[in-house]
This record gives structure tokens, sequence and C-alpha cells, in this order.
């Protein structure tokens, strides 16, 4: 889709069928939310890449990278050398993806301690209630 013609529909990620979801869901599921967020501090290698983001599978980052990329959110890079060198840097959209996903991580890191504490008050009452007749 052009960029005239997009700038013709509206999307809506609400609806079933809109491509946005899609994408949204790239941006936001585990391994693209976190390999989105490492891109942020800069340029990596896949292996590097695969050492920041701890818990992702080769295949999967594999996987990620490839949906990333094609949404325009990931430049891949290989050089011509031997061995093959492959970088990944954010494009100009991903950066600014990038940046809103950084400031949602720093926001949940600053505030859980009152995420365990809910959780505790959550599981008590959960407990009273399962323990109650």
């Amino acid at each position: 889709m052009s960029d005239d013609l997009a700038a013709d529909f509206a999307f809506d990620v609400f609806a079933r069928a809109c491509q946005s979801r899609g994408t949204l869901e790239h941006v936001t599921g585990r391994w693209g939310g976190l390999t989105l967020g490492a891109l942020h501090e800069g340029s990596f290698r896949f292996n590097e890449l695969r050492r920041r983001v701890v818990g992702v599978s080769e295949k999967m980052l594999s996987q990620t990278l490839h949906a990333l990329e094609r949404d325009g959110l990931v430049h891949r890079e290989a050089q011509p050398t031997n061995p093959p060198r492959v970088d990944y840097t954010l494009t100009p959209l991903g950066q600014e993806v990038a940046e809103r996903l950084v400031g949602l991580f720093e926001l949940v890191e600053g505030r859980m301690p009152q995420v365990i504490s809910a959780r505790e008050r959550y599981d008590a009452a959960r407990e009273a209630a399962r323990l109650t007749p």
C-alpha cells in the first residue's frame, strides 16, 4: 500500500481485519518488545542480540527480526566479509516505537514494588476466599 493510499485509509487496531493488529502483535509480544528495547541501545549482531534478550531461542529471534524488518522497524545489514557479518539496527520508525516501549519498561520497572504488593494482596484474598466455607 502506497503512502498516499495509506493516508486515505483509517486504521483501527480494534477492528478484526485491520492490518495494524499484526504490527501491534509484533511490537508488543514478549520477544518483539524486548528485541526493540535492546536495539534501542544500539546496533547488534545476531548472537549479541540473542545474549542481550535472555531466554529467546535462535529460531524465535530470527522469526522476530524477520517480522520487525518486514514491518519497517528493523534494518538488517549484511556485510560482504568472510565470515559474513550481519548487523541489526532500528529504522527511524523503529526508533520511535522503541522509545515509547522503553518508557513503558521504565514505568513498569519503577512501579514493581506496587505491583508486587498488589499481587500479594490479591493472592491473600483469593486464599482467604478459598478457605472460607
